[in-house]
């Protein structure tokens, strides 16, 4: 074995969640990587596929996968598989990650990280008798957080004006709320009392860290709020006049206007406003989306 194949860092090994524990408490020890080592690790994995470079960058990030992989612990799957598939995404962004565009590898990472667990949440939910279109997709991992945003309770049926304000936010309809809040609330949550260890000594959710942010992900989502901001001001532009005042008005501003005092402004129905609004909002994001593919900001497809 040579000096470099030993110096090269280990995946730790990432078994049931009784292992999760161990797993949890290994990958803290890998140090994060200042803004300079980053660069210069990727750029030796970028020009010569030097596989210790690539392995240094992952290691530093599997934190980050981890953290991330907790947020969707509600959807009824062991952690330690969303963790996997978490891996799996992160390894996918360093070797697609460009250090010259001038990111920091978490920012672009965590879109290959979100993208590979909502794909496996959503093959492990079987959404095909749903469908899978992108408002599907969408409604099912936004529900949850606009519940929490509406102080709805989590495992009953929603009010017909949370129903409705969800809808029109997420431009689907009514019954589709209604019908995957049902199918969410039967899946039920991931338990956060299972046994660390196979005699039964203490739960996880006993070394679970606190709610604060990592270093990487405050700088992650730092870098992509910004990137989401100039993408959105420069995707406005594919709206016309009147989508563009009607999204501004309802959702950009801090006092937003109503849909009846809208439809006085441009002689209206409600209803056509509400339409506007809904179909400006798709086009917007269909826009953000194209240009950060087209650029290399998020994985394609």
């Amino acid at each position: 074995m040579s000096d470099k194949q030993r110096s090269r860092p280990a995946m730790p090994a990432l078994g049931s969640e009784q292992s999760l524990n161990r797993y949890l408490t290994e990958i803290k020890k890998y140090p994060l990587l200042a803004p300079e080592q980053e660069y210069m690790l990727a750029k030796r994995f970028q020009e010569h596929e030097d596989k210790e470079a690539a392995a240094q960058l992952v290691t530093s990030h599997l934190r980050l996968v981890a953290k991330i992989a907790m947020g969707y612990r509600g959807y009824g799957l062991p952690v330690s598989e969303l963790i996997s598939e978490g891996n799996i995404g992160l390894m996918q962004g360093v070797k697609k990650f460009e250090p010259d565009r001038g990111f920091r590898l978490a920012t672009y990472a965590m879109w290959w990280i979100k993208a590979s667990i909502q794909e496996f949440i959503l093959r492990s939910w079987s959404l095909v008798k749903m469908g899978t279109t992108a408002a599907q997709k969408k409604l099912f991992f936004n529900l949850r957080r606009m519940k929490k945003n509406l102080d709805a309770y989590e495992d009953t049926d929603l009010h017909p004006d949370d129903v409705n304000t969800i809808a029109t936010q997420l431009g689907v309809s009514e019954t589709e709320v209604v019908n995957m809040n049902r199918r969410m609330m039967m899946g039920g949550d991931a338990s956060l009392n299972v046994s660390l260890r196979e005699e039964g000594e203490g739960e996880w959710m006993d070394i679970l860290e606190d709610d604060n942010p990592l270093q990487d992900q405050i700088v992650a989502e730092a870098e992509e709020k910004s990137m989401r901001h100039d993408l959105m001001i420069e995707a406005m532009d594919s709206l016309n006049d009147r989508e563009r005042d009607i999204l501004t008005e309802r959702r950009l501003t801090e006092d937003p206007k109503t849909l009846e005092q809208l439809s006085q402004v441009y002689k209206v129905s409600r209803e056509r406003v509400r339409q506007i609004e809904v179909r400006a909002f798709e086009k917007l994001q269909k826009a953000m989306t194209r240009m950060a593919t087209d650029r290399k900001l998020l994985p394609a497809g």
